[in-house]
């Protein structure tokens, strides 16, 4: 580690330094942040292009009296780094202590948990409006960029800016990428701008009425310092456009600078040697947007690539002869198995509408009354953003939409990335069916049903870690040997999945473990029946937006205690939906799934433990729960 890193505590430190010494710092910070994100994993590309803009931010404006907010905040690293929070970067053992984004938890330089799109400059908008009436001084910048500004509240932002006026600096970071490529006709403008040395009368900001200055060296300290200074203080709203780098310190010049290409391990008996994962290029490379972390064991197929592969393949083999068929990635597809491989087969039956949710379900649902079939593909996180359009353009007119919704259940994640609450969001609008398939296999017959026969609104939650660990072992779902019906016996049903199946018949405790739960719902069935010789019966829902009442009638003859498990919600989610169906009857309820709260990275392990979703903890449950009824009778 370079000494001069090692005396930064805070921005203070840099106002004494020289401008080759900032220079150095930036080499030091790069340099560290690759070691970091290929041991650690994280954002990459982004971070590394804003390392200089932001060392020159904190070395003009006076944090945190100044206030600056970052646009989903993957890019804030080095912020972190400069305001007492370098340890988790230097440190193996701390770096589990730090959000990969902003947090007012971690510091008084940040003031916003932030890790969505498009809001910064609203933010910014609405402290510098109760600084202004209040007579404050200080200056408000929002830090915008990697796409976001294709985001409507971005516009919203850009556009209430000029309106409101005073003290606003908006940081446009230009780097030429979105988390893949940019798309959108605001793009070819900022094109124009770069290519013009922002002299292009094509200019978005001036025709929103703000002002405007360009930096085309926007890796270059000392032109950025520069053009802080010139803002600084400033009485009126102003954009400054700089021209970044993604990735910089990735080329063939870093090389030999970056450290081993693999590290010792040790297991406490025997070492070896774990090679790190490799580096994508600088520049605009979709490739270094996010770098996976280190894994000891070797990385397993992550599901949300797994299964988004096995979809396009599908997907891929009836574009010839459906011409309407469209797939559409709010700006994340290669996170989702949506390769540039199959983008480019694809032609126009791939749209990546950039990094707006909300544009992407009307879209679809204008495709969809045109007569064509959409299939929007991103992240349950993502898709909160697009609930109206949801409620509205897809649900209320009955738009033949299909959602597929990765990322999904009880996870370790940063507090804005959490997975747990898109059935209770989906399940409660009107006129959505809503499926949660248990395997690779169920989730293609659910996908063909769905943009095939349907011609309905479907949102589709793709099967997640559990269900693939489940199918590499070689452990599928198998079905009863006498259900009511299977699904390859559905055909064109109207509804095929609106009947559970049955997949293991007991009595006395019945386990309805839904989707990414059933593999839990086997486990515990297992364990029942070890431990106390009850076999119970097992079901695979299917769905959640609505019950299957027939069977849950049916199951009131032999049995006692319904047993209800969800990778979701809790509160106001399917499995209080069961039991609300069954109410004050003979039959008891007993659910299980995630708390109502926030969490941020806390390991899976513990919120399982936390909410009592462990075999042997709902083992305990269940024998208390007959223990209970046993003594009322």
């Amino acid at each position: 580690m370079g000494k001069l890193l090692d005396s930064i505590d805070s921005p203070q430190d840099l106002k004494v330094l020289s401008l080759e010494e900032l220079n150095q710092l930036a080499d030091e910070i790069r340099q560290l942040l690759i070691r970091f994100c290929r041991r650690h994993g994280g954002h990459l590309g982004s971070n590394l292009a804003t390392i200089e803009p932001i060392i020159a931010l904190h070395y003009v404006f006076d944090m945190p009296h100044d206030h600056l907010i970052f646009d989903v905040s993957h890019q804030a690293y080095t912020h972190k780094i400069l305001t007492g929070r370098r340890r988790a970067y230097t440190d193996p053992g701390s770096q589990e202590d730090l959000s990969g984004f902003t947090s007012p938890k971690e510091s008084p330089y940040d003031d916003f948990m932030l890790g969505h799109t498009g809001t910064s400059i609203g933010l910014a908008c609405g402290m510098a409006a109760q600084r202004n009436a209040t007579g404050g001084k200080d200056n408000i910048i929002a830090f915008i960029g990697d796409g976001s500004l294709s985001s409507g509240p971005a516009f919203e932002g850009l556009d209430w800016a000029a309106e409101q006026g005073g003290n606003l600096i908006i940081v446009v970071n230009d780097n030429e990428m979105s988390i893949a490529e940019n798309h959108g006709g605001l793009y070819r403008s900022l094109a124009a701008l770069r290519a013009s040395g922002g002299r292009s009368s094509d200019n978005p900001f001036r025709a929103l009425g703000l002002d405007y200055r360009y930096v085309e060296k926007g890796n270059r300290i000392e032109d950025l310092i520069e053009a802080f200074r010139q803002v600084k203080d400033t009485d009126h709203p102003v954009v400054v456009h700089i021209h970044t780098r993604k990735g910089l310190g990735l080329g063939q010049g870093s090389q030999g600078q970056i450290g081993p290409t693999s590290i010792t391990q040790s297991d406490g008996q025997t070492s070896h040697m774990t090679p790190l994962p490799d580096l994508p290029a600088e520049g605009p490379v979709e490739a270094n947007h996010w770098q996976d972390g280190l894994d000891s064991l070797g990385r397993l197929p992550n599901s949300r690539k797994t299964y988004g592969r096995m979809a396009m393949q599908a997907l891929e083999a009836r574009f010839p002869q459906e011409p309407g068929l469209v797939v559409i990635s709010p700006a994340t597809p290669l996170s989702n198995g949506i390769d540039p491989d199959f983008r480019q087969r694809a032609g126009n039956h791939y749209r990546d509408v950039g990094i707006a949710e909300s544009h992407a379900i009307a879209y679809a649902a204008g495709i969809a009354k045109a007569g064509g079939t959409p299939v929007v593909a991103t992240s349950a996180t993502f898709f909160q953003r697009a609930y109206d359009q949801i409620e509205q353009e897809m649900a209320l007119n009955g738009s033949a939409v299909t959602l597929l919704v990765f990322s999904t259940g009880v996870a370790k994640t940063d507090a804005t990335h959490s997975g747990t609450a898109d059935m209770v969001m989906m399940r409660g609008i009107p006129g959505l069916i809503c499926l949660a398939p248990t395997s690779g296999a169920e989730f293609l017959d659910m996908l063909a049903w769905a943009t095939g026969p349907a011609r309905q609104p479907v949102v589709i939650r793709v099967p997640g870690e559990r269900t693939l660990a489940t199918e590499r072992v070689g452990k599928p779902m198998e079905l009863a040997a006498n259900p009511s019906k299977t699904n390859a016996e559905c055909g064109s049903d109207a509804a095929p999945w609106d009947h559970y199946r049955i997949l293991q018949e007991g009595k006395t405790v019945a386990l309805l473990a839904l989707g990414d739960a059933l593999p839990l719902g086997c486990d515990l069935a297992d364990s029942l029946e070890r431990s106390t010789g009850l076999k119970p019966t097992l079901v695979d829902p299917h769905r959640y937006d609505s019950l299957d009442e027939q069977t849950l009638d049916t199951l009131t003859g032999s049995h006692s205690l319904v047993v209800t498990i969800e990778d979701g919600q809790l509160d106001g989610g399917w499995g209080q939906a069961v039991a609300a169906y069954y109410g004050p009857s003979q039959v008891h309820t007993l659910a299980f799934g995630a708390a109502k709260e926030f969490n941020d990275r806390v390991p899976k392990t513990t919120l399982l433990e936390r909410y009592g979703m462990t075999v042997p903890a709902m083992t305990r449950a269940i024998s208390d729960a007959l223990t209970d009824q046993a003594s009322w009778i």
